[in-house]
């Protein structure tokens, strides 16, 4: 089982991640537009994690864990737009990226569903 501070340094990578691939696109407005956003998603999920680590009750964790699951998805429809576009040009950072955001949201969910049957 991953402890938390390993799936929080896993959160931070990705973001790191997306920051350092957007730095690399080109200067479309679509690019920009799509870049930004992408960068708000990753950041926010580790961001929002961290806060989810100090919830004050099981809902407040379940809640900040939904929010953090729902950028992961924000994420990955995003990096799918971007590669259909042609808008990344790394296609190996790029497959990375979906890999590792495909992971993220599977660990969420798991987690989410154990802390919500703790709540029944």
């Amino acid at each position: 089982m991953m402890r938390p501070v390993q799936l929080e340094d896993r959160l931070i990578q990705f973001a790191i991640d997306i920051i350092l691939v957007c730095k690399k696109i080109d200067k479309s407005f679509a690019s920009e537009h799509l870049a930004k956003q992408l960068i708000r998603s990753a950041t926010s999920s580790a961001l929002n994690y961290g806060e989810a680590r100090s919830g004050e009750s099981t809902r407040d964790f379940l809640h900040k864990m939904k929010i953090c699951l729902k950028e992961l998805r924000e994420c990955y429809i995003n990096i799918k737009i971007q590669k259909g576009a042609d808008l990344i040009l790394d296609v190996d950072a790029l497959e990375k990226l979906l890999n590792e955001n495909d992971q993220l949201i599977s660990i969420f969910v798991v987690s989410i569903k154990t802390a919500s049957s703790k709540l029944k």
